[in-house]
C-alpha cells in the first residue's frame, strides 16, 4: 500500500460477459464454458483445473462495476489524471475481510477509502478499482485517475486489488472472471495498451502482497511479468 497519486474521475459500466473465448487454454478447462459455483474450493495445488472463464480475445465486455456513489465514496481531496493507455497492470490484494456479496464488499471498500484518506493521509481510495469474491468490481479513482498503489508505478499502471487475504486461499472464480473481465474492458476502452504486462505488487515493490496463493494463480495469466 504504497504510492502517491491522487484524485478520481468516475466512469461506469454494467454490461456484462457474452461468452467464452479459447485464449486462456493454459487452464485446461472442461470443453463447456459454464462456470461452477464460486462456492467451491480449489486448492493451490489444482490452479490448473480452475474452473473459470476464458479471457475474451476480442470485443468490449465489460464486468460489472459499483460505482463510487454506489458504494458511498467520500469525494477526494484532489485528482492527478492518468495518461491513458498505460502499460502496465499491478494485481494486489487488501488482506482485508472476505466479502460476498454487494452490501459486504461496499463495507470493505469504504473502509479501506478511510483507512487511506484518514490514516495515510491520501487524497482518495489508493486503487484503481477492487474486486470482490461476489463477482463485482468496485469503482476506486478509476481509469482516468493516477492510483496510490505502486511507488515510482502508479504514473504508469492501473491498480487492481482482489479483496481480501490470498496468502493461503485464493480468490473465487466469480472474482477472477471479474479481474480477466475489467483488463479486457480496459483494453476494449483504450485505457490499457494491447501489450501490456500484467505484473504483482511484490514485483515492483519490497511487499508480500498480492499474497502467495493469489499470486500463483496469475503468474499463469497470459502476459504475466515478474521483471516487468
Amino acid at each position: 500500500m504504497t504510492g502517491g497519486g491522487r484524485g478520481d474521475r468516475r466512469t461506469l459500466s454494467r454490461t456484462t460477459w457474452v461468452g467464452a473465448s479459447p485464449a486462456w487454454a493454459e487452464f485446461r478447462a472442461p470443453a463447456s464454458p459454464a462456470i461452477s459455483s464460486p462456492a467451491l474450493a480449489w486448492p493451490p495445488s489444482s490452479l490448473a483445473w480452475l474452473p473459470v472463464r476464458p479471457f475474451a480475445a476480442r470485443g468490449g465486455c465489460c464486468p460489472t462495476i459499483v460505482s463510487r456513489r454506489q458504494w458511498g465514496a467520500r469525494p477526494p481531496r484532489s485528482r492527478v489524471p492518468l495518461r491513458t493507455p498505460v502499460p502496465y497492470v499491478i494485481i494486489h490484494h487488501t488482506t482485508g475481510n472476505r466479502c460476498t456479496s454487494q452490501a459486504s464488499c461496499s463495507r470493505e471498500v469504504k473502509g479501506i477509502q478511510n483507512y487511506h484518506m484518514n490514516t495515510q493521509r491520501w487524497s482518495d481510495i489508493g486503487y484503481n478499482f477492487l474486486i470482490g469474491e461476489d463477482g463485482r468490481v468496485y469503482e476506486g479513482r478509476g481509469w482516468k485517475t493516477m492510483g496510490a498503489h505502486a511507488k515510482k508505478w502508479n504514473h504508469k499502471s492501473l491498480g487492481f486489488s482482489f479483496l481480501g487475504n490470498f496468502s493461503n486461499r485464493i480468490p473465487s472464480a466469480a472474482a477472477l472472471n471479474a479481474a480477466k473481465s475489467l483488463i479486457q474492458c480496459a483494453i476494449s476502452r483504450g485505457f490499457l495498451k494491447r501489450s501490456y504486462t500484467v505484473t504483482g505488487h511484490r514485483n515492483v515493490n519490497p511487499t508480500s502482497c498480492p499474497g502467495n496463493a493469489l499470486y500463483r494463480v496469475i503468474s499463469k495469466w497470459p502476459r504475466f511479468k515478474a521483471k516487468p
